[in-house]
């Protein structure tokens, strides 16, 4: 392949994403004439149409989302190929963007960075706060932590955190005109909090088991949020039952200010996981960070 024809496809690759011929031409550094050019000299020479323009937006046509299809895993493989070059310098270098949600930052990735990064200075890292489950490739990011669970077979997986519980936990207020739950089929005399899934849009049912026996129980009440933290802050005013990760809660358990019910029933689960795609060759800051966030009991 010719270098003119790598250029052409990396305009065309940054007019598709951008959806703009203006936002792409800022992005390369370029004119919006130059980027234009060079894209219909692409198109002449395939003899195929590659985009639709229209005065709001411009979008690949059906031969131009066949070309994406094959271009995007193509480059994504020249980039990670050329950031492991970083591995023959002296110290690793580079930029890092992982995809995590709220808990699994605070929780296991920023007490590790913490300590990494300030021996690191050329490396970067980029975290980007999700609480759906993000497409690592689609996204471009080099890796995400998510659940055990929740990883994908085709993923590499790394376990950086220790075992987690869930907890079901509710204000003294609010137990000083109810009884406390003994079962969880007492839930359906409760007030409940529920909590939102991003991934799915539906109410999360509470993930309950004993004995083996594995329940998913959907409970009712006057409230319902998208944030855990809020879930956790309702329960606190005594406006019902919330069942969430433990640590979210442990110090309000501790100073009383939550009471805990159905312990028997939240058994430990496997925590967070790093993962990315097996064909990702690591460069040195990469690996340099999984090692940095491996869980080692």
């Amino acid at each position: 392949m010719r270098r003119e024809e790598l250029v052409d496809l990396n305009a065309f690759l940054a007019v598709a994403e951008a959806e703009s011929f203006t936002r792409a031409a800022a992005k390369l550094g370029t004119s919006q004439s130059a980027l234009s050019y060079t894209v219909r000299r692409l198109e002449t020479r395939l003899g195929v149409r590659l985009l639709t323009r229209t005065t709001r937006r411009v979008a690949p046509t059906e031969a131009g989302e066949r070309l994406l299809k094959t271009l995007r895993p193509a480059l994504d493989d020249i980039a990670v190929e050329l950031a492991s070059l970083s591995e023959l310098r002296e110290k690793p270098a580079g930029t890092i963007r992982i995809t995590t949600s709220e808990h699994a930052a605070n929780s296991v990735l920023w007490p590790a960075l913490e300590r990494l990064l300030p021996n690191y200075p050329d490396v970067h890292v980029e975290l980007a706060i999700d609480s759906g489950l993000t497409d690592i490739v689609a996204g471009r990011f080099d890796a995400g932590v998510r659940l055990e669970e929740s990883v994908a077979r085709d993923m590499v997986a790394v376990r950086i955190g220790p075992d987690l519980r869930m907890a079901v936990v509710g204000a003294p207020a609010y137990f000083a005109t109810r009884p406390k739950p003994r079962s969880p089929q007492d839930l359906a005399d409760h007030q409940c909090i529920n909590l939102r899934l991003p991934t799915a849009g539906g109410l999360y049912a509470w993930e309950l088991e004993k004995d083996g026996r594995e329940l998913r129980v959907r409970v009712e009440g006057q409230l319902a949020f998208n944030n855990a933290s809020m879930v956790v802050r309702a329960a606190v005013s005594g406006f019902g039952l919330a069942c969430t990760l433990e640590d979210y809660v442990e110090a309000y358990v501790a100073d009383g200010r939550l009471i805990r019910v159905l312990e028997d029933w939240c058994p430990p689960f496997a925590g967070y996981h790093l993962y990315y795609p097996s064909r990702r060759q690591p460069s040195a800051a990469f690996a340099l960070l999984v090692e940095a966030l491996r869980y080692r009991s």
